[in-house]
């Protein structure tokens, strides 16, 4: 082949002049050295340098990590259920039933004996009583009771206590009753 088919037939690529080799360091630096200027070539000073802002960063479509904490690592639990808690919006169901638990703490042994919350809804907080008498006791106690709840619970969460009497048998028995009727005029306690 002459030289002239050889520049016609295929292109040459220019070759680029090769780096003159340091000597090799037994400890080694120099391979750290090298590859600390292969990983400096790769990433631009502009990333290098930006502060760190507590987001996940996007470098070529993965996550970058580093000595930042950031929210893959390691979550302590009570942090992790505060922020489900709060994003499912469960914190009032929760502090209802934490009222639902410490209720003879809140109202009294006395009363929490005679008297037990059922449910809550919309502010208003159904109470059942064992008799007609702690019924009639209850409703007095009422306005004292709201201001205790809404003390454990924030201001305006409890907004009317509904004070049930206990659960009556019907009489509403056989063919012949009568609509509206008293029944046998027992309060039943």
């Amino acid at each position: 082949m002459s030289d002239e088919d050889e520049a016609v037939g295929s292109p040459v690529e220019p070759v680029e002049p090769v780096a003159p080799v340091e000597p090799h360091a037994d400890d080694g630096l120099d391979l750290a050295r090298a590859l600390t200027r292969a990983a400096a070539g790769s990433t631009s000073r502009a990333k290098r340098r930006r502060p760190f802002t507590g987001e996940r960063r996007a470098v070529t479509g993965s996550r970058v990590s580093g000595s930042h904490p950031d929210d893959r690592d390691p979550q302590l639990l009570d942090s992790t259920l505060a922020r489900l808690i709060g994003e499912r919006g469960w914190e009032l169901d929760l502090r209802m039933r934490g009222v639902f638990a410490r209720w003879a703490e809140l109202v009294g042994d006395e009363v929490a004996a005679h008297c037990s919350p059922e449910a809550f809804t919309d502010g208003k907080l159904v109470v059942r009583t064992d008799s007609t008498a702690w019924a009639t006791q209850l409703t007095l106690l009422a306005p004292t009771v709201v201001r205790r709840l809404n003390e454990e619970l924030g201001h305006g969460t409890v907004v009317v206590i509904d004070v049930q009497g206990p659960h009556l048998p019907s009489w509403k028995k056989g063919l012949r009753t009568t609509r509206d009727g008293r029944g046998p005029r027992d309060t039943y306690g």
